[in-house]
């Protein structure tokens, strides 16, 4: 009996020490993959130690060949600008990108309106979006200056904005004012943080970091201005893109821009073949125009 219980004490050693040595080997394999995980985030960090943005990417692959097509306040040629009509027919039309502007109201609504004003979309009315509330905004005809087609197109609330583009086509924010926190309530709202980038001037850089600071997730795209200054730009927030325009866009800033992992957002000035042909000769990856229509047909015909 004495025998048996110390073969059967035996036995159980072996056991333990055989589960020990398994439990020791899976540690001693997790540790290994934690330190992998560890040194593929640190390889794809920049020298400052920020996320590199090609390993941080949140753009998909261009519609139309290789340039993404921004409509600038959404397709409207002949549509009202900024109005939901516009929106949808640059989704219709494939791009990539629509670009929107963003105002309060006197009552804490945020609209998309270009001007300070309203003069401009109105028959009959003056005065500055601030001064009006939603409700009153609501009333007025900005379709009816257009064409009869689009009498009774009203001023669009970017909630109503975020509701047509979600998960069709991407937000480019001009942020007219600085409502940053305003603005983010509503985004968060429709998970769409990933969905929208923020135009801002990289001489704003407190906002920039405001909204890096409280959605870390968003994607400012900064206007560096001249070339000399995209360095420090990279530097202080080590954006994805940045934001120019044809009187400072050439071929060394594309250049320095992708040297640092950055795609470079133009708006066109002309409007003209010979000036896409230009932006995409120079790598430029993305074009804001008046006619996505038109530069969408530019587009396939290169292919």
């Amino acid at each position: 009996m004495k025998i048996q219980n110390k073969k059967n004490l035996i036995f159980c050693f072996i056991i333990a020490a055989l589960i020990a040595e398994q439990q020791n080997k899976l540690i001693a394999q997790t540790t290994l993959l934690k330190e992998s995980v560890v040194s593929e985030s640190n390889n794809s960090k920049t020298f400052n130690g920020k996320v590199n943005a090609e390993s941080n990417n949140n753009f998909s692959k261009p519609r139309n060949g290789n340039v993404y097509v921004i409509a600038h306040r959404g397709a409207h040629v002949g549509i009202p600008e900024n109005s939901l009509p516009a929106i949808q027919r640059a989704i219709d039309l494939g791009c990539d990108f629509v670009e929107i502007d963003t105002r309060m109201t006197k009552d804490g609504h945020i609209v998309s309106v270009h001007n300070t004003t309203i003069d401009a979309y109105v028959i009959g009315k003056t005065g500055k979006v601030k001064d009006y509330t939603l409700a009153e905004l609501k009333q007025m005809d900005i379709g009816e200056k257009i064409g009869p087609d689009w009498k009774n197109t009203r001023i669009s609330t970017i909630e109503e904005i975020l509701q047509l583009c979600r998960g069709q086509i991407g937000i480019y924010l001009d942020l007219k004012e600085p409502l940053v926190p305003e603005l983010l309530q509503i985004i968060h709202k429709y998970d769409m943080e990933s969905q929208i980038i923020w135009y801002i001037p990289a001489s704003r850089m407190e906002i920039i970091k405001q909204l890096q600071n409280l959605c870390p997730e968003c994607i400012p795209m900064p206007d560096p201005g001249t070339e000399k200054n995209i360095q420090e730009v990279v530097s202080q927030i080590n954006p994805q893109a940045l934001a120019s325009d044809m009187g400072q866009l050439n071929e060394s800033f594309v250049k320095t821009a992708h040297a640092n992992n950055l795609k470079v957002f133009v708006d066109e000035e002309k409007g003209t073949s010979a000036e896409w042909e230009q932006i995409i000769q120079w790598g430029t990856d993305g074009i804001q125009t008046d006619d996505p229509e038109a530069l969408i047909k530019f587009l396939k015909s290169r292919k």
